[in-house]
């Protein structure tokens, strides 16, 4: 079950939104956060906004924001410093780091709620050897550690693709306290497609301490005619073991797998 691998790697693809709520989080970083525009850069104090217009990039470290507009909310604190609560970047915005890229109309990270939330029609994010779209939204909850693409989610890695109504990744801070994956979700009308099967269901999943990937619900594996049919099909991708389980983990269900087989095919 070679697709199992793609929701691995696809998923991962979804760790670029990390880069927008980056520019708010580390104010005090060693490397200063640079913002250009080719039309104006306004501080309006009566409404405790910055904006730039016209061509703006926002680049820190090996991080860019690029967008028409990028406007900065802030408020005053009692040590009359500046408090940005809000950041929103609007039209032809281009979130990027050396290996990912994210596009859409519209990024806001709300600062004080921890979430950062890319729309737009045409949402995609690339790197050097995937692509992951979405209808609705990307969304990055920062204190959850979770990532999520929303709506017609999509990942093409070759001739891999893997679809579901929703994607999502969680990470936790590791011994050296950067953010680990922890698991990965897809959920509702799961399909992967790979060169020599189709398997689909419900919702898949992938535990990185276990390294075992599941797909579970009505499940069905088709491999040109054959076909395999059953509850739930778990892969070890470490010793590269699969089953095929007719009934739910908890031995309720259709307990009995189905296969059709066709003499004289792989």
């Amino acid at each position: 079950m070679t697709g199992f691998r793609l929701i691995l790697c696809g998923l991962v693809a979804v760790c670029i939104l990390a880069a927008f709520p980056a520019y708010a989080q580390n104010p005090d970083s060693e490397k200063p956060l640079e913002i250009s525009a080719q039309d104006t850069l306004e501080w309006h104090r009566d409404t405790q906004q910055y904006i730039a217009r016209g061509a703006v990039i926002a680049q820190q470290g090996s991080m860019t924001l690029r967008a028409d507009v990028l406007t900065a909310d802030y408020r005053e604190t009692a040590e009359k410093n500046f408090d940005i609560y809000r950041l929103t970047a609007a039209g032809h915005v281009v979130i990027s780091s050396p290996d990912m890229s994210a596009f859409g109309d519209k990024a806001v990270y709300d600062v004080d709620g921890g979430v950062a939330v890319v729309t737009g029609d045409a949402l995609r994010m690339t790197s050097p050897d995937q692509t992951v779209t979405a209808r609705d939204s990307f969304e990055y909850w920062v204190n959850e550690g979770k990532l999520t693409a929303l709506g017609g989610a999509k990942v093409v890695r070759g001739t891999d693709t893997i679809t579901a109504d929703r994607m999502a990744a969680l990470f936790s801070k590791g011994p050296d306290g950067k953010d680990a994956l922890k698991r990965l979700e897809a959920n509702d009308n799961v399909v992967i497609t790979t060169p020599t099967e189709v398997l689909s269901g419900d919702r898949a999943t992938y535990d990185a301490q276990t390294d075992t990937a599941e797909l579970i619900g009505k499940v069905k594996i088709a491999r040109g005619p054959n076909t395999l049919e059953g509850q739930r099909a778990t892969v070890n991708l470490t010793t590269n073991v699969s089953m095929m389980h007719g009934g739910a983990p908890d031995g309720t269900g259709d307990t009995r797998v189905r296969g059709v087989f066709y003499p004289g095919t792989d």
